[in-house]
């Protein structure tokens, strides 16, 4: 008699177990379900952002850019137009940043009151565009400033236009050009402002000499 209880125990007791198996199993299923459709959306979005701003590779730009790696001594000389030079010296400290894509240039100026004054500069090369953009902003002014080139690129020179970032106030017309000097040693930047005529007028230079 008790052993025919414990087999009607048992035969009672395997529904259970099976529904209990067949839960575990649906769970675990669900799981492995939701964890596939969150790698298929990651993947699905990678591509999608992989196909709508595709990666390129360095280009010559980067080359030049690459050259103006180290630390500087900085003299800025500024050229008012009825009024003699005014001269600021300073230090600039510029490397490569996003796997060699851009340059970034970190300035310090020591200013005639004593005071010190900082500015960043972000350089890049648009392999597609052959174009320059250069990013300015220091601790002077709130405003930021854009300059870019026109497409022309000798390996050698760059040529920067003043680009506005309001086209109903475009400000001054303005353009930069820097190269190198003295195989490598003599970074020079020159600025000039472009009057409604055309004629240019230099505003402000930078030396800059490796250290």
């Amino acid at each position: 008699m008790q052993g025919r209880f414990h087999s009607a125990v048992e035969i009672s007791q395997r529904p259970v177990r099976r529904h209990s198996c067949i839960i575990g199993a649906m769970r675990t299923m669900t799981k492995w379900i939701i964890a596939t459709l969150l790698m298929a959306t990651a993947a699905v979005a990678q591509q999608t952002h992989s196909q709508y701003e595709p990666a390129n590779a360095p280009g010559a730009g980067q080359k030049l850019l690459a050259q103006f790696v180290g630390d500087w001594d900085v003299v800025d000389t500024f050229f008012p137009a009825n009024r003699e030079p005014i001269v600021t010296k300073g230090t600039c400290k510029q490397y490569m940043i996003e796997d060699g894509k851009f340059l970034q240039s970190d300035f310090t100026f020591f200013n005639a009151d004593g005071t010190r004054s900082t500015g960043t500069g972000i350089s890049g090369f648009d392999s597609k565009t052959n174009r320059f953009t250069t990013v300015w902003y220091d601790s002077r002014r709130t405003a930021m400033s854009i300059r870019q080139s026109d497409g022309t690129f000798d390996g050698k020179n760059i040529v920067l236009w003043s680009t506005p970032l309001d086209s109903e106030s475009p400000g001054r017309k303005t353009v930069a050009r820097g190269h190198l000097e003295e195989d490598g040693r003599l970074l020079l930047y020159r600025h000039f402002l472009i009057d409604d005529k055309g004629q240019e007028r230099m505003m402000f230079e930078l030396r800059m000499t490796r250290k």
